[in-house]
């Protein structure tokens, strides 16, 4: 096929890569090594990268020649010939335990710079046109965070805004939103921007010692959008996982009788909106999108019904007969919640308070709380992409894996918010990874521009590409076969050549 001429620029992707180090093997797909990889378009031609994060996790691992370093669903634990003091030493230090930098999941701009990054309080600076590994930043430093999303949200000014919990800090434990800013001020340009890290609010917990697990969350215009859901972390558990010999993701519990709240906190005044919002409990890792209209935040998220999909991806799962074990038992659904922030308080209890046309509910309750009910925009996708141009803005499009019995998908899908319309890309034996959506510079519509995924396939004959799609009519332009043994990754983004520090080859 034909690459379009003013796709230029590198496509960066993370996941994990590497399961068994010596005789040791990673109990979990998600605490395999980082490994990263590059699509470079110029001038039509397609040129592929693929280097291993050289993080101290792995450094370590390597080192030994068996995994050491613990990981979410795999504890590590001291050489058997460590004698007594050495073993017990290593006890106690696991008791707050010292997250692994093994940063797999995202990729993640800050200024000029990109970081890979994970769900801890470490990531790792890389070169993208090398895919070298560089310093190490430890967010901990900086503000009281232990565990951070992988999915930031920047601002019009390029500036970072992510989510972390801080965990049992001064006896309290609360999700704070911070910000990172994209630049320092002339006068310290030595210093690094995450000396200027921020705290631009917090949200206590509702429970001291079982936060929320979130992996990412929604902004509009003017609301951060937060989803406190019953699949929670058990800190005391997680205090004693080593000492129990088992796994961090072992201390993670879905509490399916309780509820899920939702949290608002104005971007000015830095408040949480008073009135309790809540719908009945789910389990989300993705948010799609969110916006305002007419006093109502309306925002898209991928919801379970529980907390299966981890459980399918431990490695002795994964077996050749992986299709008949491993069905879903929950699709993930793709809801629409509109929640109205303006209403008239004195509407009647049992009230729908929403105003827009939309099937979905928000009922004033006996005590004044809010029980919202979503509308299905479809069921079946995971990993959504949208054109960030209109993040946090009134959308049409979502680009998304589509998978049908198992987590593993087998489409790309094009779906319309409005009319609930899709579009699809499959082929036999083919496994695409996340979508990214690529606007055309002389892009007038949302949907101008191309879509762009990495494609594994499970038929020996056939190599790995990459899938260039027009984003529009979701037509393929062209592949770019790539003779190596691929590895389905998790996300990644697009970099522009323009946005790209020139460097000298």
């Amino acid at each position: 096929g034909q690459l379009p001429t003013w796709l230029q620029g590198i496509l960066l992707r993370n996941g994990p890569g590497m399961h068994t180090i010596g005789d040791t093997k990673y109990n979990h797909w998600f605490d395999g090594l980082a490994l990263l990889h590059s699509f470079t378009f110029k001038n039509g031609e397609v040129y592929y990268r693929s280097k291993y994060l050289r993080s101290d996790s792995y450094n370590c691992n390597i080192e030994a020649n068996r995994i050491v370093v613990s990981e979410f669903g795999t504890m590590a634990y001291p050489d058997p010939c460590k004698n007594i003091f050495a073993k017990a030493f290593s006890y106690l230090s696991h008791t707050i335990p010292e997250f692994t930098d093994n940063c797999l999941i995202n990729i993640m701009k800050s200024g000029d710079d990109y970081y890979a990054t994970s769900e801890t309080n470490f990531i790792r600076k890389i070169n993208p046109q090398t895919l070298e590994t560089l310093e190490k930043v430890d967010y901990n430093k900086y503000i009281a965070v232990n565990v951070a999303t992988s999915h930031p949200h920047y601002d019009s000014a390029g500036n970072i805004l992510n989510m972390g919990t801080s965990i049992v800090d001064k006896g309290k434990t609360k999700y704070l939103l911070f910000k990172i800013p994209s630049s320092v001020p002339e006068t310290e340009k030595k210093k690094s921007c995450f000396k200027h890290m921020e705290v631009v609010c917090s949200i206590p917990s509702r429970s001291l010692l079982q936060p929320s697990y979130y992996h990412s969350f929604g902004i509009t215009e003017n609301y951060i959008v937060f989803i406190e859901q019953p699949l929670k972390l058990d800190i005391v558990k997680m205090a004693t996982a080593y000492i129990r010999g088992v796994n961090w993701a072992s201390c993670l519990a879905f509490h399916k009788d309780d509820k899920t709240w939702f949290h608002f906190v104005d971007r000015k005044t830095k408040k949480d909106v008073s009135t309790k919002f809540y719908t009945d409990a789910l389990v989300l890792y993705h948010h799609v999108n969110a916006y305002e209209e007419d006093g109502h935040i309306i925002f898209d998220i991928i919801a379970y019904t529980d907390n299966s999909l981890y459980d399918m991806f431990y490695l002795k799962k994964l077996s050749k007969d992986f299709e008949e074990n491993n069905k879903l038992t929950s699709i993930p659904t793709c809801k629409r919640f509109v929640v109205p922030l303006q209403y008239d308080k004195d509407a009647e209890v049992g009230s729908n308070l929403v105003t827009l046309p939309t099937s979905a509910t928000a009922v004033k309750e006996k005590d004044g709380s809010i029980y919202c009910q979503p509308e299905i925009l479809c069921e079946g996708i995971e990993l959504p992409h949208i054109n960030y141009g209109y993040n946090g803005k009134k959308y049409t499009y979502v680009y998304a894996t589509e998978v049908q019995w198992s987590p593993v998908p087998t489409k790309i899908a094009k779906l319309n918010v409005q009319t609930k319309e899709m579009l699809h890309w499959r082929a036999d034996h083919c496994w695409p990874s996340e979508p990214i959506f690529v606007p055309s510079p002389d892009a007038r519509e949302e949907d101008d521009g191309v879509v762009l995924t990495c494609v594994v396939t499970s038929d020996p004959k056939e190599a790995p590409f990459l899938l260039i799609l027009d984003a529009k009519t979701f037509k393929e332009l062209g592949r770019a076969r790539v003779n190596v043994e691929m590895h389905l990754d998790l996300h990644g983004m697009f970099i522009p050549e323009k946005a790209l520090k020139t460097e000298t080859e």
